[in-house]
Formats: structure tokens, C-alpha cells, sequence
């Protein structure tokens, strides 16, 4: 009789982890980085950076069984080059057929590039669940620009598909690609936006602290925000100021793997006084609430 597999615990002892925040790279884009990088600025800035690392699929998945992650949502580099975009995307389509269940996929599009609709709706079909991380400083889009973001919108909307968008804090140290997309610009994307579910890489660089406010928590009722670089940008207490906040049910656990690894976040979450249930809640349950089976 063939012995059932047993799912690997957490090492948080909380419920299974779901991370939302995952690069990959084919094999054959880190081999030509550098050839790419002439011809991809931003690609040359993110790739030549001192914390810069690369992952493929497989070593996203090892990771996974190492440190118990149940599910990772994964996407490739959003290069200005739509032919680009859409061999990373047919690597991600290709990793989620090879560990279903495992990995859910995101596909990167250049936004205001003539065929990025077409391109959305391709990987719609082949069961990718999401688009991003899209890069607005490096792709050159302005997503408080209604003009800009109308099609990436309507066709994520279209398609059923959440949106991934790289944000930042305005102030404080800065490191390549930290870019100037912050508060201000995702507020305005999300009032023009109401239709698309739209998540907000690196605690939407504040944008959570401003659901305080009545009006912008109607305003921002379409927004979540990932934990992606926490451990670099602020102390473990920001979750508890998040918990008082009300907002803890919008945030959702994003590594940026392959740069950080899931044992940073949780000594972070150790020291942060959240309750159980709250870090259950940002481990699992509100990315599976975003994005159900």
C-alpha cells in the first residue's frame, strides 16, 4: 500500500504559510544577465545590486520544503521588453504545471505596451492567477495616471486576476529601485480603480497607516500590502501599530525571495507581539481569503 505524503508543518506552529512575494528567473535570462542588463536598465540596477540574489523555480521550491512554506506566488523580472516579459511568463506557466498545488503564478506585462492586454489575457488561460511585480520607476508608468492604467485594470479585472505593484516609503535611506511610487500615487490608483483587487509590495510604503482615515479606508477597500523587505525597512512593532490600526486583515506575508528567506520574518513576527491568530492571519489566512483555491 503506498504511504500517504504528509505536508511538512510550518516552523511557526501556526497555521500553513502562503507567500505572496517570490521572483524567479529562467535559467537562461541568469546566464545572459549581463547582455540583458545593456539593454534593460532597471534589470542592470536590480541584478547589479550588493543584495541582489537569483532564484529558479527549483530553488524556490527547496526553499519551500526547508522552511515550510505551503504555497508561493511566483512571478518573473517586468522587463520593458514585452518579449521579455512573456518568456519569463512561460517559465512561470511551465513551474506551475510542474508543481501544482505548490506555486501560483503571476504574469509580468510592460503596462502601456501595445500588447500587454493580449498578453494578460494569454496567461489568463494558461492558469496564471495574478499580474506583477510590476516595477512603475523602471517600467516608466505612473499609476496614479488613470491614462496609464486603464487597460492594465480593466483587463486584470476582466480576467479575474489580482495586481501586484512595487511601492515604496517616501522617506528614509534609499537603494536602488526604491523608486518614487508611494501613498499618494497607489491611493489615487486605487480611487480610480475600484474594480481590481490590487496589492501593494512593502506595506504600500505606508499607505495601510492612512485606513485610519474614514474616507480613504472606502477609498482603499481594493487594497492590500505585503510584508516584502520588512526586515530591512521597519521594527518588528510596526505590526502591532498595524493590529491597532484595524487594518491586519489586509496584509499579507511576501518574502522577496530570493533576497530574504523565511526565517528573517519570523524572528520578526516572534518580536512583534501580535497574537497567534494575527499571525496566522498575515502567514495564510488573508492571502487564501484574497486569492481562494
Amino acid at each position: 500500500m503506498r504511504t500517504a505524503r504528509l505536508r511538512r508543518p510550518s516552523r511557526m506552529g501556526v497555521r500553513p504559510v502562503i507567500d505572496c512575494h517570490v521572483h524567479v528567473y529562467p535559467p537562461d535570462v541568469i546566464e545572459n544577465a549581463a547582455s540583458i542588463g545593456e539593454r534593460e536598465p532597471y534589470f542592470a540596477l536590480l541584478s547589479g545590486g550588493k543584495v541582489h540574489r537569483w532564484a529558479t523555480t527549483e530553488d524556490v521550491v527547496s526553499a519551500m520544503d526547508r522552511d515550510g512554506v505551503e504555497t508561493s506566488w511566483i512571478f518573473g523580472f517586468a522587463f520593458n521588453d514585452p518579449g521579455l516579459c512573456a518568456h519569463c511568463n512561460d517559465y512561470v506557466i511551465d513551474s506551475v504545471r510542474k508543481y501544482p498545488g505548490r506555486l501560483k503564478g503571476f504574469a509580468v506585462v510592460p503596462p502601456l505596451s501595445q500588447g500587454a492586454e493580449k498578453e494578460i489575457f494569454r496567461c489568463r488561460e494558461y492558469g496564471l492567477v495574478g499580474v506583477g511585480e510590476l516595477f512603475p520607476g523602471g517600467q516608466g508608468f505612473d499609476i496614479s495616471d488613470e491614462r496609464q492604467t486603464r487597460t492594465l485594470a480593466g483587463a486584470a479585472s476582466e480576467a479575474g486576476m489580482i495586481l501586484l505593484i512595487h511601492t515604496a516609503e517616501p522617506v528614509g535611506h534609499d537603494y536602488p529601485g526604491k523608486g518614487s511610487t508611494g501613498p499618494r500615487e497607489a491611493a489615487e490608483f486605487c480611487a480610480h480603480h475600484p474594480e481590481v483587487n490590487v496589492v501593494f509590495a512593502h506595506f504600500g510604503g505606508g499607505l495601510w497607516m492612512y485606513e485610519l482615515m474614514p474616507e480613504m479606508r472606502k477609498t482603499l477597500a481594493n487594497a492590500y500590502y505585503d510584508t516584502a523587505a520588512w526586515p530591512w525597512l521597519y521594527d518588528p512593532k510596526l505590526m502591532t501599530a498595524i493590529a491597532s490600526a484595524g487594518v491586519s486583515h489586509k496584509i499579507l506575508y511576501g518574502s522577496d525571495f530570493p533576497i530574504l528567506s523565511f526565517s528573517k520574518y519570523e524572528k520578526m513576527l516572534t518580536a512583534s507581539g501580535l497574537s497567534e491568530d494575527d499571525k496566522a492571519r498575515v502567514l495564510h489566512g488573508n492571502a487564501k481569503s484574497l486569492l481562494p483555491d
